[in-house]
């Protein structure tokens, strides 16, 4: 009987993990999406930050949560951007829009495409770079790449030009 407790319990962790980790749609209109966002990302004068990847990626799972629990990386990310889970799976590999990008896939998962308000590809970030070990992220690797391709960090004013 004990056993028998010790396995619902397993399982509704399990369950319930798997519920919080739906960053990524595959049924979602990636083109579509992508527009708005950026389009909202111009109104706000913010950049994109698209986070190509799956839900069964567990560095993908790990970067959304890892972000979202550092106060100062969440307020980098709030303040200048606007982010979108861009889906490649079995499902739906969005092959098109993966190769609109440059085929960033190249650098494995999750991988970080930046495009500024007009929806121009400004920068792609292997998050390798970004790892601390093997679990994890690294806070200041993941802050300064989001401070350093956040829009005020690339606007010519900033530097008095």
């Amino acid at each position: 009987m004990k056993g028998i407790f010790v396995i619902a319990l397993v399982l509704m962790c399990y369950t319930g993990k798997a519920q919080e980790t739906k960053l990524y749609n595959p049924e979602a209109n990636a083109e579509q999406d992508i527009a708005a966002a950026v389009k909202k990302a111009r109104n706000e004068n913010k950049f994109v930050l698209l986070q190509g990847g799956g839900n069964w990626c567990s560095w993908c799972i790990e970067f959304a949560r890892f972000c979202k629990a550092d106060p100062r990386i969440d307020s980098v990310l709030k303040a200048g951007f606007v982010w979108y889970h861009l889906n490649w799976s079995k499902e739906n590999e969005n092959k098109k829009v993966f190769a609109k990008y440059g085929y960033p896939q190249r650098f494995g998962f999750p991988v970080f495409i930046i495009l500024n308000g007009k929806g121009e590809r400004i920068n792609t970030q292997n998050s390798e770079y970004l790892e601390d070990g093997k679990k994890s992220y690294n806070q200041q690797k993941v802050q300064a790449f989001l401070e350093m391709w956040a829009p005020k960090a690339v606007d010519p004013k900033s530097y008095g030009d």
